[in-house]
């Protein structure tokens, strides 16, 4: 492949060749602590903890925990929202010296009985909740779980609130029994804080978090994501920040954490990296389009990572352009691909450019990202970042390299990659290439100026007729109609063709609606005779995950539920 083409696109001063430095992933907390122990760490709904306050009650939760039998080898799960008690829960069970298990509050009953026997899970932490709670008890007696420990809204809430939750919201409070399988979360931290230090060894090696990927098929795997590998991911964003005209300032940052700290993105971006530069992270539990505006306007953030769905929503928020936006930053979009109009849209907007990237579970989940000051390329997802390298593997026969510029399946390699899938060694094997890249099942290319370009998911792509089709060039062509907000391309069965392309379309409030036939017409000139859809179908919703990406598993199933129907 000869000299890596991105290099020539990194911004003045950013080095790809710097050292990735990897350390226990808990250090990053106590460098933070030592530097500004009374700069705000967490904001909730208003109640605020300092560094020196978060790391006080980290201590407390991690002797806590202590108790319970945590140490090396024990899985702990966390099944909660973006609440302070995710981000004490989860420095504690690593000071402890167990391993985290996140644990989604969307996973259906089948999936969260599959990940605490697979990933052998025997504490849960969750909160007293309706939304939640019941699931977890459900668990007890079933599955391996032993325990649970349970935490509630007024620990964390500032005066009066805490004491009004109770009273507001009591059909939300589930009844939570006092026996020996539950422990409250102010009793796990109502010690001196006193526990022993477990040393971990070599970051590289030790498991810090299984974080289970879903996949479109089959049960989640969970990918082992050892200290140095999220302390390498982290590192790599904090390299990109460095060069002549960095973003970020150390102690100086301010985060709209919106995103589900569950989830490998927001675990990384929203916490791992904010507290990297001493950021003030204002924790939502959820993503309410109101209360968002509301932080943007009077919190004044200067961090904002979202998914598309996110910058659509705010984009259209009536009133919007009224608002003064100007403290935003650095807002980047991950999970799902940006809508081009989107991007200008935000931009213009906020003044706010709106970095692309690109990156995986098992890449903790760093990968290639639009240079904050470089060239953004329409469509691209940027370039690799530090210390990572990207190939490309024939499709069909994965021993052979492809040329640059050529469509291939996307591989990675760095210290950010995953150790392999737990207790799957052959799908571990499978998974990486002789010289240790790992196959990401996305089939993309690289321009000469080292943009990537991913072109679909080879599990999305659709056969028709003979020829590959790529949904993801489909929508982008659709998303240009003015009356378009959301949109799915799925392939489903075609007699004639095997495959056909079927949208489904949710418009935008207030938009004129059109039939099959006009936007068969509106596409003609847009894609190609054997991309052009089948089949159209205008919905109020589209489906997506708890993250907010557009999910088109529910879409298949459906499809395939209507053909049986017919047949």
């Amino acid at each position: 492949m000869g000299e890596h083409p991105w290099l020539k696109s990194y911004p003045a001063g950013v080095n790809w060749h710097a050292p990735i430095e990897t350390f226990p992933v808990y250090q990053i907390l106590d460098d933070a602590v030592s530097r500004w122990p009374d700069q705000p760490a967490t904001d909730f709904m208003g109640k605020v903890l300092t560094y020196r306050e978060l790391s006080d009650l980290v201590s407390r939760a991690a002797k806590g925990f202590q108790a319970l039998g945590v140490g090396p080898g024990v899985h702990v799960g966390l099944f909660l929202p973006n609440t302070p008690h995710y981000v004490i829960c989860f420095y504690a069970i690593l000071k402890a010296g167990g391993t985290v298990v996140n644990y989604s509050p969307l996973d259906a009953a089948k999936v969260l009985e599959h990940k605490i026997e697979d990933s052998q899970t025997d504490i849960m932490v969750t909160l007293d909740l309706n939304a939640l709670y019941p699931q977890m008890a459900e668990m007890l007696g079933k599955t391996r779980l032993k325990k649970i420990v349970v935490g509630g809204l007024p620990d964390v809430l500032p005066f009066p609130k805490n004491l009004l939750f109770p009273l507001v919201k009591s059909k939300e409070i589930a009844k939570v029994p006092n026996d020996m399988h539950h422990v409250r979360f102010k009793k796990l931290i109502a010690n001196d804080g006193k526990y022993n230090p477990v040393a971990i060894g070599d970051p590289t090696e030790t498991l810090a978090v299984l974080q289970y990927t879903g996949g479109t098929t089959g049960l989640p795997k969970g990918a082992m994501l050892t200290h140095g590998n999220l302390t390498a991911a982290t590192s790599m964003y904090v390299v990109s920040n460095t060069g002549d005209n960095p973003t970020l300032v150390e102690g100086k940052e301010k985060i709209l954490a919106v995103l589900p700290l569950f989830h490998i993105y927001a675990l990384q971006i929203n916490m791992l990296l904010a507290m990297r530069f001493g950021a003030e992270i204002v924790l939502h539990p959820r993503f309410e389009l109101e209360a968002v505006i509301k932080d943007l306007g009077s919190k004044k953030p200067t961090m904002f990572p979202g998914v598309p769905t996110m910058f659509s929503a705010i984009i259209n928020y009536p009133g919007i352009q009224d608002m003064d936006l100007s403290s935003l930053k650095f807002c980047a979009s991950g999970g799902a691909p940006l809508p081009i109009e989107v991007a200008e849209k935000f931009e213009k907007l906020t003044g706010c450019k709106l970095a692309e990237g690109w990156g995986m579970t098992e890449t903790s989940p760093a990968g290639v990202s639009t240079p904050v000051h470089g060239e953004a390329k329409p469509g691209s997802c940027g370039i690799p970042m530090p210390g990572i390298e990207i190939k490309f593997i024939d499709v069909d026969d994965p021993t052979k390299t492809m040329p640059m510029g050529e469509r291939g399946e996307i591989c990675i390699r760095g210290a950010n990659v995953m150790k392999g899938y737990w207790n799957k060694p052959e799908e571990t094997a499978e998974s990486f290439t002789e010289d240790g890249f790992f196959r990401t099942g996305d089939v993309g290319y690289m321009d000469d100026d080292g943009y990537m370009y991913i072109v679909d998911r080879t599990k999305d792509m659709i056969l028709c007729g003979g020829f590959n089709v790529y949904p993801r060039n489909i929508e982008e062509a659709i998303y240009q109609h003015p009356s378009v907000e959301e949109v799915s391309v799925i392939g489903i069965h075609d007699d004639y063709r095997g495959q056909a392309p079927k949208a489904f379309i949710k418009l935008k409030s207030g938009a004129d609606s059109f039939t099959f036939d006009e936007l068969k017409a509106f596409l003609k000139d847009k894609v190609g005779k054997h991309e052009m859809i089948s089949e159209m179908d205008i919905r109020a919703e589209l489906p997506k995950t708890l993250v907010g990406k557009l999910s088109k598993k529910e879409l298949y199933e459906e499809e395939e539920k209507r053909r049986a129907k017919a047949a």
